[in-house]
């Protein structure tokens, strides 16, 4: 094996050159990934059999998730860019990548789901020191060589044989740098610039701030799979040996499977300057299809870009384009699935269409203010309008105006609120418990007692704080109000942590008060605890409430226990992570379930542990609730890969 050439990077100006390289790569890769991913067929309309159709879903899952994973890593290197004070890189060539703009032997084209494409995905994925030729469709037909010449101040492309490669000399660059110009100065840029795991669900995703966790994002996207130096069953190496196993079975049963469409080698909207290796779409409707997946897809870019660099004021917008840009992908799909079954070019029979990729000229981002909100706004509104003229009612995809039509109204409804950054949410009116439908109530001389029994969590501070007025284990009557001092009444009922004990004041006695802070706590192998101005799936739902962070409960969003039963086991001691003080504590905190998903979170909150102490600080997030998060609280998209099912 010939030895492997040497990354130099000696100063900043490198480093994000480097770094801008690998975002490079990851992006092209993630589109390499999502135009297989969608040229595969939608099932036995297709044409397949109820067993190959199950195998394709199984595939279109499998590399759904490698998809999300290059996501992350490009969302990380972006966070180590960030850290150095640098910019995250988003732009890119149209496709097929230029040879040279990567290292010899990286071909990087857009090509359907094949046996030829899982082995170029290998050879992408193998990990260092492993010898692999590329798919004969992947060689390139030029030898080139790239270099940094020692003594010169310009930054230029290296040579790397792996991806892996390129990650292990940007890793001991920031150990180079980390020794030269000193660990604070070369970490001089802000973490609120930054997409943290309180942001997106994604797999592995952290912020950097010092050598330690840039190395540690380094580790995480490669034993993801880039290069992973260890075999891993869940890298994207292994992973797609597993396919090609399955492929080879497959087409030997039968040798006539043919589980995607055939979508064109590079497609592209306009006439090439260059016909070599690429497709001019010219069939009527899948002209207009691709400039709508495109357009959409330059969107997607578009939030994703004005998630980075947000300030201490504006970090709620954050959350808002992070959903923004993974509810566009969620649009996406079936659109490009769509367009992979038409056909390309009259011309062509037997070639069929696919998204091209098209980047727009400039994807920098957009100056804060209102703006920003507009422009975005404007363009869902755009784009909604030409899915309403292509898929009009009765269409397979007329729900896509719908969905656009939606994420422009949430803007253009928060437009003015958004626009001044000063301005951060009031708190509301006080509101009512959202009842269980197994509330008992009784009427007391000050107050009337409320108890849900299905949301009680059976923390015990009831029958503890005031045991005359809650009787335990009895049958009958067993809630007494007027046994205890009413003031001393309603500390018990504020100490219940689940909400299942409200009261109603009467006469003079006060009720009770909206909370100064809202805090969630992470209960030692159990649930959430929040306290707030609570809003669960759109309804008033009191100060306090337990959620179910298992994914057990039968109560959901609620606890009912269930992590006992199953022995769940998840620390209530997480990591404290940097963040700033918020503006406003307080205020409205809306909590959102995702369909078989994460709870999705808005509003000021102050994630602490079990004990009270700070663990992080946001104004949106996104919770675990399956249970199987490898960085709880927060989601990392592992409800997808077991299952989960809310």
């Amino acid at each position: 094996m010939s030895e492997e050439p040497a990354i130099r990077v000696e100063d900043r100006e490198e480093l994000i050159y480097m770094l801008a390289e690998a975002a490079a790569i990851e992006h092209n890769v993630m589109c390499c990934y999502l135009y297989a991913i969608w040229s595969l067929k939608r099932g036995e309309r297709d044409g397949l059999t109820a067993e190959q159709a199950k195998v394709v879903q199984e595939w279109k899952q499998a590399l759904t998730e490698v998809a999300i994973e290059e996501m992350t890593h490009l969302t990380l290197v972006g966070n180590l860019s960030c850290a150095i004070g640098a910019a995250p890189h988003l732009s890119r060539p149209d496709f097929p990548i230029p040879f040279g703009y990567h290292p010899e032997g990286i071909d990087l084209e857009l090509f359907g789901f094949s046996r030829d494409l899982i082995d170029h995905a290998i050879f992408l994925e193998r990990p260092e020191g492993i010898e692999l030729d590329d798919a004969p469709e992947f060689v390139p037909p030029a030898h080139y060589h790239r270099s940094a010449h020692k003594g010169t101040v310009m930054p230029r492309a290296q040579e790397y044989r792996t991806i892996g490669h390129l990650y292990r000399g940007i890793y001991h660059a920031f150990e180079v740098l980390s020794e030269k110009l000193g660990e604070a100065n070369l970490f001089c840029g802000d973490v609120e610039d930054q997409i943290g795991p309180s942001d997106a669900p994604l797999p592995g995703l952290s912020t950097v701030t010092s050598l330690k966790s840039a190395h540690a994002a380094i580790e995480t996207i490669v034993e993801q799979g880039e290069g992973a130096p260890e075999h891993s069953e869940e890298s994207h190496y292994q992973r797609f040996l597993e396919v090609r196993e399955q492929f080879d079975r497959l087409t030997a049963e039968d040798p006539a499977f043919e589980p995607a469409f055939p979508v064109a080698r590079n497609p592209v909207m306009d006439p090439p300057v260059n016909p070599e290796n690429r497709v001019w779409i010219r069939h009527p409707e899948a002209v207009k299809v691709l400039d709508l997946a495109n357009a959409l897809y330059n969107l997607m870019l578009r939030f994703l870009v004005q998630s980075y660099g947000r300030d201490g004021g504006s970090t709620e917008h954050r959350a808002v384009f992070v959903t923004m840009a993974r509810q566009l992908m969620a649009v996406m799909s079936p659109v490009c699935e769509y367009l992979a079954s038409l056909p390309a070019d009259p011309a062509l029979p037997g070639v069929n269409a696919g998204i091209s990729f098209t980047m727009i000229r400039d994807i920098s981002r957009l100056p804060e203010g209102k703006g920003e909100m507009r422009m975005l706004a404007e363009r869902l509104s755009e784009l909604a309008a030409q899915s309403a003229r292509l898929f009009p009612q009765g269409h397979e995809l007329s729900g896509t105006t719908g969905m656009l039509t939606a994420m422009a109204s949430a803007l253009a409804v928060d437009d003015q609120a958004r626009s001044n950054k000063k301005d951060p949410p009031k708190p509301v009116d006080v509101p009512t418990a959202k009842a269980g439908g197994a509330a008992n109530v009784v009427e007391g001389e000050d107050l009337i007692l409320s108890f849900d029994t299905k949301r009680c969590i059976h923390a015990r501070f009831c029958v503890l704080g005031a045991p005359k007025v809650f009787l335990a284990g009895v049958e009958g009557d067993w809630l007494f109000p007027d046994e205890m001092e009413a003031l001393d009444l309603r500390s018990v009922c504020h100490n219940c942590p689940s909400g299942a004990i409200t009261y109603e004041p009467k006469g003079d006695l006060p009720g009770e008060p909206a909370p100064l802070v809202n805090v969630v706590k992470t209960r030692e192998h159990g649930p959430y605890e929040f306290r707030g101005t609570l809003r669960i799936e759109g309804e008033k739902s009191g100060y306090r409430a337990t959620l179910c962070r298992c994914g057990a409960s039968k109560n959901k969003p609620f606890c009912d226990g269930s992590h006992n039963a199953i022995k769940f086991r998840a620390t209530g001691e997480p990591e404290t992570r940097q963040s700033d003080k918020l503006a406003v504590r307080d205020g409205p905190l809306q909590i959102s379930p995702q369909k078989d998903g994460p709870l999705q979170i808005k509003g000021n909150l102050e994630i602490c542990s079990g004990t009270g102490r700070n663990v992080d600080r946001v104004t949106g997030a996104f919770f675990c609730r399956c249970g199987g998060s490898n960085n709880k609280p927060f989601c990392d998209g592992t409800h997808k890969k077991i299952g989960f099912k809310s």
